[in-house]
């Protein structure tokens, strides 16, 4: 979380973070006198410009009776505030402009950004922080959001995979759920008030807990500047809601008959196995959330041993692993489509293939070197358009922190056979997972599926 410092971040001292890490020379950071971090990445290159600010907050903060508020909360930040009488005249100012904005809510962040003209970058400014210091949440405009919340939902459950994924998240995350469901709860977000988003505002919304991001065709300077006289009146909290409100931490998974499961779905074309384990966390492993990066990529390659005894082989039509970085638990998922044709023997490959994991035989020297190579190159590529990149940004400043991700590809090329082999036994190989199997009726009566444990012996 971030804490909270009296006075200028000076410039001096921004240039010290810089010679010890790998800060971009094109990025610039300041905080402002409130606590609010100001992040620059100026790039001239076409004349445009994105301001995005995002806050901690998301569903890692919620228990069940506020589960999907940060998502409805993130949905109001559009309408109107003290400023903006109403949506409509919001949505007037932002055309007039030609604003493109946009928010997402994640586990650990909610962001919401503007892409502008750069010589409109005061007004993209002043509109984000009208919204953000001065929400109105009429009741009126949260009964017009509920169609589209609904039609997010709608979306998300017409897909068949929706049911494996939903009791899949339940059993890998047990009574904190909700922790790791961004979208939320239905009814909880139907049902929400005024006064449940101001509980939300009153906790997280605070210039010491957030950070602005401005990218694009500007100068730093300019950007501190502007920041400072339009969100130096926000006033910063008085506490650290982290520690007012503490984050539970999740169970470990213990194994057992509940962790395997079968999920029917008549509109289930193929068979689909999530597999999953617990995986490193920013706060206690910062080591392992890159080796957990690298070992995932030389997975995924076509080349790799993986792919071709599961895929090239015929067992599977496809097999990923991946990782998603967080402060709390970062899940390891492993997705795998077999062969209908070769169903059985498909689980049993597969169990070969992650009793290998720890061996050399897993990957060759050359796969291990190339995919090192590949995914900083993949990083770098995704620097190439600020507009997305600011977003990349803000994910890691919440989930880690801004050096963590300057000093990233210099910690890939640090990652060694060793440090897999150390990952691979500390999180996956024996460790408890939960498996869940999405089946159509026919497919179940077809293969007698009961015990999704039984297919890997």
């Amino acid at each position: 979380m971030i804490k909270y410092f009296i006075g200028i971040f000076l410039l001096i001292g921004v240039s010290l973070a810089k010679a010890q890490s790998n800060w971009p020379s094109n990025i610039f950071l300041t905080k402002l006198d409130n606590g609010l971090q100001v992040l620059v990445l100026e790039d001239s290159s076409v004349p445009l410009a994105t301001v995005e600010i995002a806050v901690h907050n998301g569903a890692f903060t919620e228990d069940t009776a506020y589960n999907g508020l940060s998502h409805l909360y993130e949905h109001m930040f559009f309408k109107a505030n003290k400023d903006i009488p109403s949506q409509e005249k919001y949505l007037d100012r932002i055309h007039e402009l030609g604003i493109e904005f946009n928010g997402t809510t994640n586990n650990e962040r909610v962001n919401y950004f503007f892409t502008l003209g750069s010589n409109q970058v005061k007004e993209g400014l002043q509109f984000l922080n009208s919204a953000i210091q001065f929400p109105l949440f009429l009741q009126e405009e949260m009964k017009k959001e509920d169609p589209v919340v609904d039609g997010e939902f709608q979306r998300q459950e017409s897909n068949p995979g929706f049911s494996l994924f939903n009791k899949f998240n339940h059993a890998m995350w047990g009574d904190l759920y909700s922790r790791k469901n961004a979208i939320g709860d239905h009814q909880v977000i139907l049902t929400a008030t005024s006064a449940k988003m101001r509980v939300i505002k009153d906790k997280y919304y605070y210039p010491n807990n957030s950070i602005l991001i401005v990218g694009g065709a500007v100068n730093h300077q300019d950007i501190f500047q502007k920041a400072k006289e339009i969100f130096g009146s926000w006033k910063p909290s008085d506490f650290d809601p982290f520690q007012k409100w503490p984050i539970p931490e999740f169970s470990p998974l213990i194994q057992s008959d509940s962790l395997n499961f079968v999920v029917i779905n008549q509109n289930a074309r193929v068979p689909v196995l999530l597999m999953g384990w617990q995986g490193p966390d920013t706060r206690n492993d910062i080591k392992n959330t890159i080796v957990a990066d690298v070992f995932s990529f030389i997975l995924n390659q076509k080349s790799s041993t993986f792919q071709k005894s599961l895929v090239d082989s015929g067992y599977a039509l496809s097999a990923n692993l991946n990782y998603l970085s967080a402060k709390y638990v970062g899940p390891i998922n492993l997705q795998f489509i077999p062969n209908p044709s070769k169903f059985k023997d498909a689980f049993k490959a597969l169990q070969r293939q992650i009793d290998l994991f720890d061996t050399n035989d897993s990957f060759t020297a050359e796969q291990f070197e190339t995919s090192k190579i590949k995914l900083a190159n993949n990083e770098k590529y995704g620097e190439e358009v600020t507009s997305q990149y600011v977003h990349t940004l803000s994910f890691w400043w919440s989930c880690a922190s801004l050096d963590y991700y300057f000093n990233y590809i210099s910690e890939i090329k640090k990652v060694t056979r060793q440090d897999i082999i150390e990952y691979v036994n500390k999180y996956i190989k024996n460790k408890p997972s939960v498996k869940g199997l999405l089946l159509n009726q026919s497919m179940q009566d077809n293969w007698k599926v009961t015990d999704v444990g039984g297919l890997f012996k």
